[in-house]
């Protein structure tokens, strides 16, 4: 299985970092992204830090919506230069979230335009945060992001059947974490459900989100197995052709020939 999204420089994993990679590869979870947006500007490198000293760890760079207001030219300057590490793999998450209001929506909005551009510049594909903003978000990937026919990935998807439509059309993949394991998330299952197979991925989004039956826990990327499990039983099919289909989905979508499975860390 591939962790496609998770925050394991989260200080919750100070105590037991180590041992919670080592957790996740007893799991069957052979690669991690380490999420690079970390607390905000001017420290861009969190998910990079990770990658460099575990064999097994990808990452990003980006600028979180809630962090939006701190974005200026040496951000996207440093933003430019890390998109060519050897293991960044994805500009992000980067997007809009209109829940918190942390920063001004039209700041949001303006730094995600910016992003979307410096992604495009790199050949790198997005990795999109968006919450109670589903139009807007839509609206500025289909002005600012499809014409350069780049890939993208909608992470933690929470939409229903129609956004998820929506998004396949833009030529996004939709990665599921532990919301698809809520008794209350109907609407996200039947999305699923729908999705083609090869527009599929797995997440964390540890430490957030456990699923079901560690809801309520810190989450960490051993979890993904129960995601796994609930999206097979979603569709029909059993769990290895689940994790062997978002396993070749995410080699597609980085455009890395990751090594072989067998673990050498």
């Amino acid at each position: 299985m591939i962790d496609s999204h998770c925050h394991l420089d989260n200080p919750q994993f100070d105590n037991d970092r180590e041992r919670t990679i080592d957790r996740a590869h007893e799991a069957g979870v052979t690669w991690m992204v380490a999420i690079g947006t970390g607390d905000g500007p001017p420290d861009l490198e969190a998910g990079i830090r990770l990658a460099d000293r575990h064999p097994r760890f990808l990452a990003t760079v980006g600028v979180h919506p809630h962090d939006a207001a701190r974005a200026g030219a040496e951000t996207y300057k440093n933003l430019e230069s890390l998109a060519g590490h050897p293991k960044v793999v994805g500009i992000g998450e980067i997007g809009l979230d209109y829940h918190y209001d942390f920063a001004p929506r039209d700041t949001q909005r303006a730094v995600f335009v910016d992003q979307l551009a410096l992604a495009a510049g790199a050949g790198k594909p997005v990795i999109i945060h968006t919450r109670e903003a589903w139009d807007d978000t839509f609206s500025i990937l289909e002005q600012h992001w499809t014409p350069h026919g780049l890939p993208g990935i909608l992470h933690c998807f929470t939409g229903g059947p129609a956004e998820a439509e929506r998004a396949v059309k833009l030529g996004f993949s939709l990665a599921f974490g532990g919301v698809v394991t809520y008794p209350k998330s109907d609407p996200v299952r039947e999305a699923a459900r729908l999705a083609p197979l090869d527009r599929i991925l797995l997440e964390t989004d540890a430490p957030y989100l456990a699923p079901v039956p560690k809801r309520g826990k810190r989450n960490e990327p051993a979890f993904v197995a129960f995601t796994a499990a609930e999206l097979a039983r979603v569709r029909g099919i059993e769990v290895a052709e689940l994790v062997a289909a978002t396993t070749a989905n995410f080699r597609r979508l980085a455009q890395v020939a990751l090594p072989s499975t067998t673990l050498d860390c």
